[in-house]
């Protein structure tokens, strides 16, 4: 999921609608973006929301089978 929300990251051309929706600040999605720091597992849920990124916890939670 990690290399999901870095290429979503990426394509965003402004960091800061992101925070703004997601309430993740700016400054820990650029060190996200670069590599340079990863994220809290709540964080990540966030950003996962956003893009519409589902991860396989919460499938597996839902009782249904992810594709690997």
């Amino acid at each position: 999921m990690t290399d999901l929300l870095r290429e979503a990251l990426a394509e965003c051309e402004t960091l800061t609608e992101v925070q703004r929706a997601t309430g993740v600040k700016r400054q820990a999605l650029a060190k996200f973006r670069r590599g340079e720091q990863s994220l809290r597992l709540d964080l990540a849920d966030k950003l996962a929301a956003y893009f519409g990124i589902e991860s396989k916890r919460k499938a597996q939670d839902r009782g249904t089978n992810p594709t690997p």
